[in-house]
């Protein structure tokens, strides 16, 4: 049975909160646990339903997961690993699900796969991470596009001592980092993402026995080993997580402390914050504190790739643009269904005019007025809960799936901050 929120706003809300694990970076690294046969251990697991469908997959393909506490994991290796009896239903289902790609091609050879499913923010197409294979020495089927609806890949040739990444792919760059770590061999990538996804993701596959390294500009240096060990780390604490917290204080006026925040890797976003205007207070090494403003304005938020801002806090930073003053363009140049959230809002009293599928014009301040709204995708759907919070009356926000996704019970914690949110079945 579907489940709702039920949120009345108009409420400042007040205290503490933490960021937990991070969702992007567990996805890497659970699936590097498929490069080894022996035992891994993975701490500060965040306990939602993409992590749970990943867990799932992998026990489809001979891994034995087993909770040790409440977010520590522990995967070994139960029957010999065979692609062929992957849960191609929830590759389907889930976007994350490409990261398997990697591994299962380095140590099988040749893989079906179902095209990976996740967040309808557009067209978000896997050619990046097909002409990466391509140059590490995969083959793909003639018969198969990107549309169809399996991909078939076959490791048949020798790979390339360099690779260069069509675009600053995150999952792309982690899926080649994968691959090289099981070759015995130096391979130069170049173009690289190094978001902290992919820098987890390296500091798990160093412990696994790879000699990853990176220079330059975007480039990373893998030496590879055949046989890599099992290795335990803890994921750190979601940049994504913490970011949606500060906005949302933000966007409230209310004095919240957010605790477990990864500052290093929020530091454009919490720059432009201050440039802005939002009087923002960073206490020791993770925590942030947000206090009420008078007056805020921010003309123009873009997303760009790390160390700039995070395409995952554009949505955030959109609800909040509509308390701001006067106009605020928003402008996220790779996923053109990203601002599809926006039209939600206007369902609730926001100005907003689309310039075209990548831009905005986001007119402040407007008083928000609680209605029915569907969530569209996980990050949107965060900032319908916040856009809620704002409202006056009543709002209730379907398909809470895609919320849960990437945040855990957020309204039991939110309701710890004062909101009046719930939980419902319909």
């Amino acid at each position: 049975m579907a489940e709702q929120f039920i949120i009345h706003g108009g409420r400042h809300l007040k205290g503490t909160i933490e960021a937990r694990g991070a969702k992007n970076a567990c996805f890497p690294i659970l699936a590097a646990t498929l490069l080894t046969d022996q035992e891994c251990v993975i701490d500060n697991v965040p306990l939602i339903e993409d992590i749970f469908c990943l867990i799932e997959i992998l026990n489809s393909l001979g891994k034995e997961t087993s909770w040790i506490k409440k977010r520590t994991l522990r995967i070994r290796q139960r029957s010999r690993l065979d692609a062929k009896k992957i849960n191609q239903k929830l590759v389907s289902k889930l976007r994350g699900s490409v990261l398997l790609l990697g591994p299962l091609l380095v140590r099988g050879k040749r893989v079906r796969f179902a095209q990976p499913g996740g967040c309808v923010i557009g067209v978000r197409s896997i050619s990046t991470h097909l002409d990466a294979f391509s140059q590490l020495g995969v083959k793909i089927g003639e018969e198969v596009t990107e549309r169809a609806e399996y991909f078939r890949f076959e490791f048949k040739n020798k790979p390339a001592d360099e690779v260069i990444m069509n675009e600053f792919s995150v999952t792309a760059t982690e899926n080649a980092l994968l691959f090289a770590s099981a070759i015995p061999k130096k391979t130069i990538i170049k173009a690289a993402d190094c978001d902290y996804s992919t820098q987890e993701l390296v500091k798990f596959l160093n412990k696994m026995g790879a000699d990853i390294k990176a220079f330059g500009s975007h480039n990373f240096s893998v030496i590879g080993r055949k046989k890599l060990s099992g290795a335990r780390h803890k994921i750190l604490n979601d940049p994504i997580e913490a970011g949606t917290f500060i906005l949302m204080a933000a966007a409230t006026r209310s004095d919240i402390t957010v605790e477990n925040v990864e500052i290093s890797y929020l530091e454009f976003p919490l720059k432009r914050l201050k440039d802005f205007g939002l009087p923002l207070e960073i206490i020791g090494k993770d925590k942030v504190r947000i206090k009420p403003w008078a007056s805020f304005k921010m003309g123009k938020v873009q997303a760009m790739p790390y160390p700039g801002m995070p395409t995952d806090l554009l949505p955030l930073f959109g609800v909040l643009a509509t308390q701001t003053e006067g106009m605020t363009l928003l402008h996220d140049p790779l996923y053109d269904g990203r601002l599809r959230y926006l039209n939600e809002l206007n369902k609730m009293g926001a100005q907003i005019i689309f310039a075209d599928p990548h831009r905005a014009i986001v007119n402040g301040p407007t008083v928000l007025r609680g209605v029915t709204v569907d969530s569209p995708d996980l990050r949107g759907g965060a900032s319908l809960i916040v856009g809620a919070l704002l409202a006056k009356g009543e709002t209730v926000i379907n398909n809470i799936y895609q919320i849960d996704r990437g945040y855990e019970r957020i309204e039991e914690r939110l309701q710890k901050l004062g909101a009046d949110i719930k939980r419902v079945k319909n």
